[in-house]
């Protein structure tokens, strides 16, 4: 099986960094409205997968399922949209969006550059697969696939985009360029706002532990911040994780300043989406009082989860999750109840545990999709 590194958050329960504020449940609402004034809006999924949560020991396990958002594949057209309505509210001028992108978030502006009438230009780092280079040239976009790891084709596209008159729409943050990334990760509140609305709806038990994947960490902020702020001192657990190959903010978490870490190199690892060695600053300023725990696990925990979900337990929906989607956590799951039940102990995990994740993508890879499993993926479904 695959290999796990996890460490209790030595600054959990910091004094909450000020940008919370940014992510409060007004902005969720204010998001989300501008969502469902969207053609291609609907609400996705909230699967309650009973029977793995019995196997796994744990009282309750729930996949909000962003594979079938907007027809994308992924949850970051939710971003992506949000932001271009922002930037480019009350003007008429066509304007071009420039990214990097590993994939998803690329696939994401395309898109909605496409549906606002605006050009799109989106680079992406060597190696990408064909599948997701193919799939933002669909949406319409100028696709330019570098020699490039992720973190150097940000550095890229910013070059580009200043020596072009782009505006660049970057799901990451750094000195001097925050306003994006932080509308972008306001527009992801819509789907967690819809989760624990479907939570409710169900008449569910409270959420324990929430299991977020990290790239550059933009969603996982945002959704530990939403959730701290809708639930306050009944937020749940906040578990965050990372390939091992591009593990910054597990690597950040144990720094004894507090300071961020970055994790250079090829940044080899099955997960794409999370194949980021830079932390965003923003992103590391929510995480870093808000997590409970930060994991660095190998891709095969990620594979095990792929194949966990395509093959249900009986009873429960199929689940078709990339490499960088709810795999990871359920991937992760397994090996600690099943295998480690001392480290699900440790983490606070069992028949009492109620564990929310969201399946960030489904199968945006399907030549791997069907390496890893064995079966075929049609949209976000089996």
């Amino acid at each position: 099986m695959g290999n796990i590194k996890w460490m209790i958050n030595q600054y959990a329960g910091e004094r909450p960094s000020d940008l919370m504020e940014l992510f409060s449940l007004e902005e969720a609402k204010r998001a989300r409205a501008f969502h469902e004034g969207l053609p291609a809006y609907a609400a996705t999924p909230l699967h309650s997968l009973d029977g793995l949560a019995r196997s796994l020991g744990v009282g309750g396990l729930y996949v909000k399922d962003e594979s079938e958002r907007f027809g994308l594949n992924a949850f970051k057209g939710l971003g992506a949209s949000y932001a271009l309505s922002r930037l480019h509210s009350g003007s008429e001028e066509t304007v071009t969006f420039a990214t990097a992108t590993d994939g998803n978030h690329g696939k994401g502006l395309a898109w909605a550059a496409r549906e606002l009438g605006q050009r799109a230009v989106v680079f992406l780092p060597a190696g990408s697969a064909t599948e997701r280079v193919d799939a933002i040239r669909e949406q319409g976009a100028d696709v330019r696939v570098t020699e490039l790891n992720y973190d150097e084709t940000v550095r890229l596209a910013e070059v580009e985009a200043a020596r072009n008159g782009w505006v660049l729409v970057q799901d990451t943050a750094w000195t001097g360029y925050e306003k994006v990334p932080r509308l972008i990760m306001q527009g992801y509140l819509t789907l967690i706002d819809e989760a624990f609305g479907q939570l409710e709806e169900a008449s569910a038990p409270r959420v324990t532990h929430l299991f977020l994947q990290a790239g550059v960490g933009s969603f996982a902020a945002a959704m530990a911040a939403y959730a701290v702020a809708r639930l306050g001192m009944d937020a749940p657990k906040i578990i965050v994780m990372e390939p091992d190959k591009a593990d910054c903010f597990y690597q950040s978490a144990q720094t004894g300043d507090g300071a961020a870490a970055v994790v250079g190199g090829d940044l080899d690892t099955m997960m794409a989406g999370l194949a980021c060695g830079v932390p965003s600053p923003d992103a590391w300023a929510i995480l870093r009082p808000l997590a409970a725990h930060f994991v660095s696990c190998s891709d095969e925990i990620s594979a095990e989860g792929m194949r966990i979900l395509a093959g249900p337990a009986a009873g429960d929906s199929a689940v078709v999750s990339g490499e960088s989607g709810a795999a990871v956590a359920v991937g992760l799951l397994d090996e600690l109840c099943i295998r480690s039940p001392e480290c699900a102990s440790e983490l606070g995990l069992d028949e009492n545990s109620v564990v929310l994740v969201i399946n960030t993508e489904g199968a945006t890879d399907p030549a791997n999709y069907r390496k890893v499993t064995g079966g075929e993926a049609c949209g976000g479904r089996i």
